[in-house]
């Protein structure tokens, strides 16, 4: 297996490099709050020494219900995003669903994230891939791990090298998600990273009804399985009272205990790197 580097500006994600944080909050809640919470994640990951890229929705175009918030819309999301990346110089990622949005969100993202229920659309992965940006796929709730060979095979045929893949977990029954964690070292067999979703896969989809719940208090031992695993980056959603976040609340970490997780997980990367 030929194990491939992917490059998003001064940071590195692959084998032989540390584990890099992807975060923020669920969707772009306004400019204030995403860069609050930009600038709190990339005090923590400074102080902790993990690489880190922001994340945040400008359209969640998937919510349970015609009334949940959705997020600014792309012209605006990406304005807000363009902002936080010049003042903090920290790498950008943020998703795009239609093929229409690729354009203009690559001209400000340095990463374009694929949703799970849309990683299998053919034409959305090809003009994502013809961007020249990295992208990231996350993995779908309905198929397996190696299903990520026939993705990786289409983003290639554009030409492009710099691809994540995303486990966020497995449908089980209703409302129900669950990790198997040999999904890392499968998708890892393409030879390119493998992103562990810790906070959507302690999530419940539509379990409220009208919006999704979830389980936090299982992001941490989730993720110590993950990083043990070999996963080359974690992808937490933050926010600092997720009881008031406008999206994904229950399954999202307090921003407030962030650095105790990366600290906890950092433990588990050295003791892997030891035996590794």
């Amino acid at each position: 297996m030929n194990t491939k580097l992917v490059k998003i500006r001064d940071i590195t994600i692959g084998k032989g490099h540390p584990l890099v944080l992807i975060s923020g909050p669920c969707v772009i809640e306004g400019a204030e709050s995403a860069m609050e919470h930009a600038r709190g994640i990339k005090e923590v990951a400074g102080r902790v020494g993990v690489p880190f890229i922001f994340k945040a929705s400008y359209d969640k175009a998937n919510r349970s219900s015609v009334s949940s918030f959705r997020g600014p819309g792309a012209e605006r999301g990406l304005e807000i995003l363009r902002d936080i990346r010049a003042e903090l110089g920290v790498p950008v990622l943020s998703d795009v669903h239609r093929v229409e949005e690729v354009e203009p969100a690559a001209e400000v993202l340095d990463v374009l994230q694929i949703p799970a229920f849309l990683c299998r659309q053919t034409d959305l992965l090809l003009k994502a891939a013809q961007a020249g940006k990295a992208v990231n796929v996350k993995k779908g709730q309905f198929m397996s791990p190696r299903e990520m060979d026939n993705v990786v095979e289409k983003i290639e045929s554009a030409g492009n090298r710099n691809i994540l893949l995303t486990e966020r977990g497995t449908t089980f029954g209703y409302n129900m998600l669950v990790n198997d964690f040999r999904a890392i070292v499968i998708m890892g067999r393409t030879g390119y990273p493998v992103v562990y979703d810790a906070t959507h896969s302690v999530q419940m989809p539509g379990g409220k009804g009208t919006s999704s719940g979830g389980e936090s208090g299982y992001v941490l031992p989730l993720s110590r399985a993950a990083v043990a695993a070999g996963c080359d980056a974690l992808f937490v959603e933050v926010h600092e009272d997720p009881r008031k976040a406008m999206s994904d609340g229950p399954n999202m970490l307090r921003l407030s205990d962030l650095e105790g997780y990366l600290s906890e997980v950092k433990k588990i990367e050295k003791a892997v790197r030891k035996i590794w």
